[in-house]
C-alpha cells in the first residue's frame, strides 16, 4: 500500500482534516502501547501526508514529480547517461536504482548504481552471482565515476529468498525447482540474469495447477520506464475459461497472419505459449492487472516463448457497480450486458497476439543481423532497412519512458483489429448476433475508455501519468481522424444540469473506417518498433498523446467534465491462508474498507518488515 495511486501516480491524500486524522491515531491500540514511537513516527510523516507541493502531486523525474527510483537530484539527461553506462556494461536495470552526488569542492557529479539483493557489496558471494560480482566497484564512463553497489533492500530480499527455500520443499515437479533456485540465486545476489533462467524454468512448467511468479517484473512506475517494481502472485487455474485460452494458442498461427504488417515483420517461430485463466488468491504489488504476458525479456519472449495469464477473478470484481458515463442509455444496456465477455475477448487477443507478436530486427555480436536486408523493405519509406538493435540494446533501453505505452497501445490495438473475427469469437462461444454485439461492445469501450484516460493527464507538466490509458487516448484519436463520422464526441448536459458528453460509435462504420485506420497505425507501430526507430516512433505517439484546445474537440477542456464526472476507485479486499492443526484453511473478508485493513493486519504480523521499511527509509530519505 502507498499514498500515490498504482493506477495514475498521483498523490493520494486523506479525505478528512489532519488534525483528526492525529487524533485517530493518538486513539489507537498501537499509540496506547507505545506512544512514543508512533508520535515519531506521525511527527516525520503529518506534514508530507497532505502536503500538495507541485513535486510531491505525483510520480516522475526531476521537476515532474517525485521517485525513489532515482535520487532527488537527478533529471532525464541523468538517466538517459546512467542507461548508456549499463547497456555498456551489461547491467539491466530491473532491480537498480540511481543516485547521483556532486561534490562541492569539484562540482562533478559521480553516480551509484544499487543493485537490490540480499548479499552487499562486501558480502561472500553464493553460486550463481558470477555475473554481478564482475561489474561491482568504480567504473569511468564518459568522463564520469559509476560505482555499482549490490545490497540496497538486503534485509527484505533476504526474507523473501528464505521463504522461496521454504517453497521448494512443496515444489511440484523439477521446472519448479529449478525455477525457484534461480529466484533465490537472483534475490541473493543481484543477478538478473538468474532470475531470466528461473523464468526460463517458468515457461517450461506447463498447466500447472497453481500458478506463480515473482520479481522486478513491470517497469510503469519508473519515471524512465525501464526500472521494475518488486511484485508477486499465486493463483489458481480456472480450468474452464483456461480451455477458451487454449483454443486461442491453438488458432494463433492462422490469426498471426491477419496482422497487418508483412510477414517479415513477425518472428521467425510462432512459440506457443501456455494461456491460463487464473483466479488470484493474492497479487502483491501497488496494482492488479486484468492480464499479463510475461515474462518482459525480450531475448526470451522472442526466442524461447512467454507465457499468457488472464485473471479471471480481477475482471470480474473490477466490472461490479460500475456506473457506465458517457454513453447513450442504448449503448449503455449494451455496454453493461456484454462488457465483461468482450473485455475476456479483448485480454486474450492483447496478450497473446499483442504483445506476443512481433520481430525486434537485432544485430548480433557477431555482425550478423538477424532479418535479410536485401529482401526486407521498410513499409513507411519502400527503402532498405537502415536501423535495428545493437547486441546490448533491449526494447526498453531503447525506448525508455515510451516503451511501455507505446507497447500497451500496439497491444490494445492487435485486440481490436482482430476482435471481429469470427474463429475467435467463436471461441469464445459468440455467434451470430450475440459475436457482432461483443465485437462492437469492445470497440465501443476502447473509444469510451481513450476519453476516461483524460483523468491520466497533468496539464502542469503536459505528462502523462498512465501508460495504458494514454494509450487509449492514442486509439481514440487515430479513430477521430479516420473520419466518416466513425467516433463522434458531443458535449451535453446532464440530468443533473452539469455538463456532460456523449461519445457514439457507429457500428457500421467498424470494418469499413476503423478496423483500416487501426490497421494502418498498427504498422506503423510495429515497424518502428521492429527497426528500433525511437526518434520516429516518439515522433508519431507525441502527436497523438497530445491534449490541447487548438481543435475541436477540445480535448483539454472536456478533462475538466472527465473529472466532474469521475467515479471512486475500487478497492480490492483479497484473502489470506493460514493454517490449523495442521489444516489450511482459506481466510474471506467482506468487500468494505474494513475488510481491506483487516486481511493487512491479519496478513502483516508483528513488526518485523515495518521496522525494516522504517530503517531504509531513513537511511535513504537524506537522497530524497
Amino acid at each position: 500500500m502507498g499514498n500515490y495511486k498504482s493506477f495514475g501516480d498521483t498523490k493520494i491524500i486523506p479525505n478528512f482534516p489532519k488534525e483528526k486524522f492525529q487524533s485517530l491515531v493518538k486513539a489507537s491500540a498501537a499509540y496506547a502501547a507505545d506512544s512514543a514511537g508512533i508520535q515519531k513516527l506521525w511527527d516525520s510523516v503529518g506534514e508530507v501526508m497532505y502536503s500538495l507541493e507541485k513535486k510531491l502531486q505525483q510520480l516522475g523525474l526531476g521537476g515532474n514529480g517525485i521517485t525513489t527510483y532515482f535520487s532527488g537530484n537527478c533529471d532525464i539527461p541523468d538517466a538517459k547517461l546512467a542507461q548508456k553506462f549499463m547497456d555498456d556494461k551489461e547491467i539491466s536495470p530491473y532491480n537498480t536504482r540511481l543516485f547521483k552526488t556532486c561534490p562541492a569542492d569539484t562540482g562533478k557529479p559521480s553516480y551509484e548504481i544499487r543493485l537490490a539483493s540480499g548479499v552487499d557489496t562486501a558480502g561472500k558471494d553464493i553460486e550463481g552471482g558470477e555475473d554481478v560480482t564482475k561489474v561491482l566497484g568504480d567504473h569511468e564512463f564518459q568522463g564520469t565515476t559509476f560505482k555499482v553497489t549490490r545490497g540496497d533492500y538486503s534485509k527484505l530480499m533476504k526474507m523473501v529468498a528464505e521463504n522461496l527455500q521454504k517453497a521448494q520443499e512443496y515444489a511440484a515437479n523439477e521446472n519448479q525447482v529449478n525455477m525457484l533456485g534461480n529466484y533465490i540465486k537472483s534475490f541473493q545476489c543481484g543477478s538478473i540474469p538468474a532470475h531470466k533462467n528461473g523464468s526460463r524454468y517458468w515457461i517450461r512448467d506447463t498447466t500447472p495447477i497453481v500458478e506463480t511468479y515473482i520479481g522486478f517484473i513491470e517497469s510503469y512506475r519508473d519515471p524512465f520506464g525501464v526500472r521494475g517494481e518488486f511484485e508477486g502472485f499465486v493463483a489458481m487455474v480456472n480450468k474452464e475459461m483456461s480451455t477458451k485460452f487454449g483454443a486461442l494458442v491453438a488458432k494463433a498461427t492462422d490469426l498471426l497472419p491477419l496482422l497487418p504488417w508483412p510477414a517479415d515483420y513477425e518472428k521467425d517461430k510462432f512459440l506457443r505459449p501456455d494461456f491460463t485463466s487464473l483466479d488470484v488468491l493474492t497479487f502483491a504489488g501497488s496494482g492488479i492487472p486484468a492480464g499479463i504476458n510475461i515474462p518482459n525479456y525480450d531475448d526470451i519472449r522472442q526466442d524461447e516463448g512467454f507465457k499468457n495469464v488472464s485473471l479471471g477473478n480481477v475482471l470480474s470484481a473490477g466490472y461490479k457497480d460500475t456506473k457506465i458515463t458517457f454513453l447513450s442509455e442504448s449503448d449503455a444496456e449494451l455496454f453493461k450486458k456484454w462488457k465483461l465477455p468482450s473485455f475476456e475477448v479483448q485480454v486474450g487477443l492483447h496478450e497473446l497476439l499483442g504483445h506476443g507478436s512481433g520481430k525486434l530486427f537485432i544485430k548480433k555480436e557477431d555482425g550478423k543481423l538477424n532479418f535479410d536486408p536485401k529482401k526486407v523493405k521498410h513499409t513507411e519509406t519502400g527503402g532498405e532497412i537502415t536501423s535495428w538493435y545493437n547486441a546490448k540494446e533491449t526494447w526498453d533501453s531503447k525506448f525508455c519512458e515510451l516503451a511501455s505505452t507505446y507497447e500497451e497501445c500496439r497491444a490494445e490495438c492487435v485486440g481490436i483489429y482482430l476482435c471481429g473475427s469470427e474463429d475467435v469469437l467463436r471461441i469464445f462461444g459468440h455467434e451470430g448476433d450475440t459475436a457482432s454485439d461483443v465485437m462492437y461492445v469492445n470497440w465501443l469501450n476502447m473509444v469510451r475508455a481513450g476519453l476516461l484516460g483524460l483523468e491520466f493527464y497533468s496539464p502542469q507538466t503536459k505528462t502523462w501519468r498512465q501508460a495504458h490509458m494514454q494509450g487509449r487516448y492514442v486509439i481514440l484519436r487515430v479513430l477521430l481522424e479516420a473520419g466518416g463520422d466513425l467516433v463522434t464526441i458531443k458535449r451535453t448536459t446532464g440530468e443533473d444540469g452539469k455538463p456532460d458528453i456523449l461519445i457514439s460509435l457507429d457500428r457500421s462504420k467498424i470494418q469499413s473506417v476503423g478496423v483500416p485506420a487501426i490497421g494502418k497505425f498498427l504498422t506503423k507501430l510495429q515497424v518502428y518498433k521492429s527497426t528500433a526507430d525511437y526518434t520516429s516512433g516518439k515522433k508519431m505517439y507525441d502527436c497523438y498523446s497530445a491534449v490541447n484546445d487548438d481543435s475541436d474537440p477540445q480535448f483539454l477542456s472536456l478533462r475538466d467534465v472527465v473529472l466532474s464526472r469521475k467515479q471512486p476507485r475500487k478497492m480490492f479486499v483479497q484473502c489470506n491462508t493460514e493454517i490449523k492443526d495442521g489444516t489450511l484453511s482459506l481466510k474471506d473478508y467482506e468487500a468494505s474498507p474494513v475488510g481491506l485493513v483487516q486481511s493487512f493486519v491479519d496478513r502483516f504480523q508483528g513488526t518485523t518488515t515495518d521496522d525494516i521499511l522504517q530503517e531504509l527509509w531513513d537511511k535513504d530519505r537524506v537522497y530524497f
